[in-house]
């Protein structure tokens, strides 16, 4: 089929939620992805950082192939070897003492939320309950996740929402201590804001942020959905900021592009999750976890360490470029900021255009790129953005 078929059989039976680039892509490989037409697009986007490797990487599909072609599906009836396998990973990587598998880190996040919950009001009682968010965070679209979020544009239409939230600026400690009370069980951050903007918190304020907590057996959650996986440069943001949360979440990179999501917690609040207490049909599926465990063990030393190198190298050219202001973030999660009068979603039509794919994030351009990427992807990308922005 042609772009023109694909894009009209879609739009008459998919619900229209997403505003999609008028492109088709059909096939990938690495780097770069292939349209119905045959025209190939450097891919600097990782499908909202979800394929890690790049698209297709042979360890990621011989995992996956073996699995699906062994075991696909069980529910959590039953043991099998590849969520085992993988949640131990996870625990060596993390430091953390358990996991709860899910499929999306909206999914994540819910289960983050409930096992704070839990844990709290075990220990202190059933007032014990209140969750703290940042303003201008973002935590996911399911309705216990959307009022986590701190944006006021996501919260339109879709009230009643859940109770027991609140929300405090992000690099304002005095607020945090304003805000939490004898009621508030826990803290969930982002370490850098993705959707808000690319914008990572202030390492001195999460050193205060971890220390209050502490003090006040508020459990810290640290959604690294998105930052983590190798996405910042090292496994988890948490290890560029010394931090030792209570609860992480994972999801986009770690399945490599299959939906998983995972909830990683220390032996304090794992205890109080027994049976019963959270479940999910798929999550755990043989197949999700074969492919992240491939992911997983591609993320070497040696990958991460090249990566840094790159991420430097790329925010170093992005400076140079004609209208960019600001470039933010955190190793190969990097936002743009642009000149006043210079539209991000008009760069990111221009960058498509001219074989890019891009992001944005409210007025800056996101980049997410594989962390497969070499120095030849990251010049050819400076380079078409050159040229798109000197003719803005």
């Amino acid at each position: 089929m042609d772009t023109r078929s694909i894009m009209q059989r879609d739009d008459a039976h998919v619900l229209h939620t997403y505003g999609r680039s008028p492109v088709a892509l059909v096939s990938g490989k690495g780097m770069v992805a292939t349209d119905a037409e045959g025209k190939q697009y450097l891919d600097f986007t990782s499908g909202i950082g979800v394929n890690a490797l790049g698209f297709c990487h042979p360890a990621w599909v011989a995992a996956v192939s073996a699995q699906a072609a062994t075991l696909q599906h069980t529910s959590n009836l039953y043991y099998t070897e590849p969520c085992g396998a993988l949640a131990e990973e996870i625990c060596r990587c993390t430091g953390l003492d358990a996991v709860f598998f899910g499929n999306s880190g909206a999914e994540a996040n819910e289960g983050a939320i409930k096992a704070a919950r839990k844990y709290s009001v075990d220990t202190y009682g059933p007032n014990r309950n209140k969750v703290l968010t940042l303003v201008n965070s973002f935590h996911g679209r399911t309705l216990a996740t959307l009022t986590a979020t701190g944006q006021d544009v996501f919260h339109h239409d879709f009230g009643p929402f859940p109770e027991r939230f609140g929300y405090v600026p992000a690099g304002d400690f005095a607020a945090l201590e304003a805000a939490a009370d004898s009621e508030t069980c826990a803290l969930m951050l982002e370490l850098v804001q993705g959707e808000g903007g690319v914008v990572a918190l202030d390492k001195d304020y999460v050193t205060k942020v971890a220390a209050f907590c502490k003090e006040h057996d508020i459990l810290l959650v640290v959604d690294e959905v998105q930052t983590g996986v190798g996405r910042t440069g090292t496994f988890l943001a948490c290890e560029q900021f010394d931090l030792h949360p209570d609860i992480v979440t994972l999801a986009k990179g770690l399945g490599g592009g299959l939906p998983i999501g995972a909830v990683v917690m220390n032996r304090k609040v794992a205890d109080h999750m027994g049976p019963g207490s959270h479940g999910s049909t798929f999550g755990g599926n043989p197949v999700a976890c074969a492919g992240a465990l491939a992911v997983m063990q591609e993320l070497t030393d040696d990958l991460l360490a090249k990566d840094r190198a790159l991420a430097e190298t790329l925010r170093a050219g992005l400076k140079t470029l004609p209208h960019v202001t600001e470039v933010s973030g955190l190793g190969l999660m990097v936002g743009i900021a642009l000149e006043e009068g210079i539209a991000a979603a008009a760069v990111r039509t221009a960058c498509e255009q001219a074989g890019l794919l891009v992001l944005t994030a409210k007025t800056r351009i996101r980049l997410l790129p594989p962390l497969i990427l070499t120095q030849e992807d990251v010049d050819k990308a400076l380079a078409i953005l050159r040229t798109v922005l000197e003719k803005l």
